[in-house]
């Protein structure tokens, strides 16, 4: 099984990497698998790369879930 936790892309760099924000942390990852990814999608992250771009909505959710099971 993996997990695959959502972010935000914050900025993307020419060597095909992207700074993405997950819960106020900033993490460095390959687009190799997403080239189609813009600043400001939510995406999908698992182990260093961006799996898809996701909806806000459903990143959200993804967030609300986590932190329900952690009250």
């Amino acid at each position: 099984m993996c997990l695959a936790i959502p972010g935000m892309v914050k900025k993307i760099f020419n060597d095909n990497t992207a700074e993405i924000e997950i819960g106020g942390i900033i993490k460095k990852a390959s687009l190799d698998l997403a080239p189609q990814v813009s600043v400001g999608d939510y995406v999908l992250l698992h182990a260093g790369f961006v799996l898809e771009v996701i909806k806000e909505e459903k990143a959200r959710e993804i967030f609300q879930a986590w932190k329900g099971n952690l009250d």
